[in-house]
């Protein structure tokens, strides 16, 4: 069972991020302002009250006027101010349920051996708290969206360079080694993604380093061993006739291919081979050609289509992917074309796992089902010589047999063959040496 991973772009995480602590931060701000301005409220309210009750005692000491509503001996006097009145204390007294405005009381004993109070609520100053309530619930969604606003401008800012810097860096894995980070990503600002720009560039130029110096030690031995592999082979061709003499030409002829191989790789390492285009229709050409290097092979044409190619490549590729089918698989071979699609297939045990997951390596002839004579580089050069083309060469294996009487392999469950598959481009590729993306359905 898979898992479901949620992907989502930096800015939005950024902004995601400041939008959080910006409402963190408002609603603590606004429970301390809201607490703190509650707090001064009430102590004032208090404060007036003890006032209001100081005033009512002298003028009911004076005249017997009961003032700012004052009771004497109040049935609802609270139980906390009946006790300070019998100590003798003045003393105020706030009823607050949470809910709704609080009630303030204030009391007085007198010399009558009663009590005088007052109480109110104080609705219209605790009014005022609610407006300051909206106030700060305003304040903190306009903080909270400002948040958001800023987390998206650093964001998108951050992102896009490190979006630059992928393309770049991608240019430069599809060996386009021109190409530098730091100088994709530009901009004035300089920080971490500038340090990791540097790395990426002083990587690759390390990289092309090592890779130039194996692909120029590569080069000059396979050039240093052609003039001697070449007079070994005039030498063989001297020997009297017998089965010696053809092993030792067979082996000559064989390590001249290697070499000629070996400079071939060498050269499509360099990227420095350019395609000689011509105009061909593919079903002819290529029926023409299949013809010559492997009779037995089947034709199919569903479809052809008149491209713009480089007609040697495009006839070395298809001699290789030929000949590894005839190494390495079973009859019958089949070549397959769909207009610009050309389709290699035997009926052998396929191609190797490792071929399929990392492609063709050089000097890999695959796992112990496809082991055998040769070197590994057919299918590197094929692979090769279609970027020079800017084709894309792809490798599968054909569905499994399912019940063994396809007459190919006998067994239930065993592959039907490897699959090569060659898609040419719509457009040739450019003088400057790129070349056009050729889109591959699943």
């Amino acid at each position: 069972m898979g898992r479901f991973a949620l992907r989502s772009g930096l800015r939005w995480k950024v902004s995601l991020a400041i939008a959080a602590v910006s409402t963190l931060v408002a609603v603590v701000l606004s429970l301390v302002v809201h607490n703190a301005a509650r707090v001064s409220m009430l102590d004032n309210s208090r404060t007036v009250m003890d006032e209001r009750v100081k005033v009512a005692q002298r003028w009911y000491e004076q005249s017997r006027v009961l003032g700012f509503g004052a009771k004497l001996d109040d049935p609802k006097l609270p139980e906390q101010l009946k006790k300070e009145a019998w100590r003798g204390q003045r003393a105020t007294y706030l009823e607050d349920s949470g809910t709704g405005t609080p009630e303030v009381w204030a009391s007085v004993p007198l010399r009558n051996g009663k009590v005088l109070s007052v109480h109110t609520k104080f609705q219209d100053r605790f009014a005022v708290l609610n407006d300051l309530d909206r106030v700060l619930l305003i304040g903190s969604v306009a903080v909270v969206m400002g948040g958001i606003a800023l987390g998206v401008l650093i964001g998108d800012q951050l992102s896009r360079r490190l979006r630059k810097a992928a393309t770049a860096a991608r240019k430069l894995a599809e060996g386009d080694s021109e190409v530098r980070v730091r100088e994709a990503i530009g901009g004035r600002v300089r920080d971490e993604t500038d340090d990791l720009a540097r790395a990426v560039d002083g990587m690759a130029e390390a990289l092309q380093q090592r890779l130039e110096a194996e692909r120029r030690v590569t080069a000059d031995i396979a050039h240093e061993l052609r003039t001697p592999v070449t007079g070994l082979l005039t030498a063989a061709e001297l020997l009297p006739p017998g089965r010696p003499t053809e092993l030792v030409r067979d082996r000559a002829q064989a390590m001249r291919t290697l070499v000629e191989d070996v400079l071939e790789v060498a050269r499509l390492d360099g990227f420095a081979e350019r395609a000689e285009l011509q105009e061909i229709a593919v079903a002819e050409f290529i029926a023409r050609r299949v013809r010559a290097v492997a009779p037995d092979a089947v034709i199919n044409v569903a479809r052809d289509a008149h491209v713009s190619t480089d007609p040697r490549r495009l006839e070395r590729i298809l001699g290789n992917l030929l000949a590894n089918a005839a190494r390495h698989g079973k009859p019958p071979f089949e070549v397959t074309v769909e207009g610009r699609v050309l389709r290699v297939r035997d009926h052998g045990p396929g191609f190797p796992e490792e071929l399929l997951k990392d492609g063709p390596s050089r000097f890999r002839t695959g796992s112990k089902d496809r082991a055998g004579t040769g070197h590994g580089l057919g299918l590197t050069i094929a692979a090769g010589q279609a970027r020079v083309l800017g084709a894309r060469l792809t490798f599968r294996n054909a569905d499994p047999v399912l019940d063994g009487t396809d007459g190919m392999n006998g067994t239930d469950g065993e592959c039907r063959g490897a699959v090569a598959v060659l898609w040419l481009p719509e457009s040739a590729p450019t003088n400057t040496g790129s070349f056009p993306i050729i889109e591959v359905p699943d």
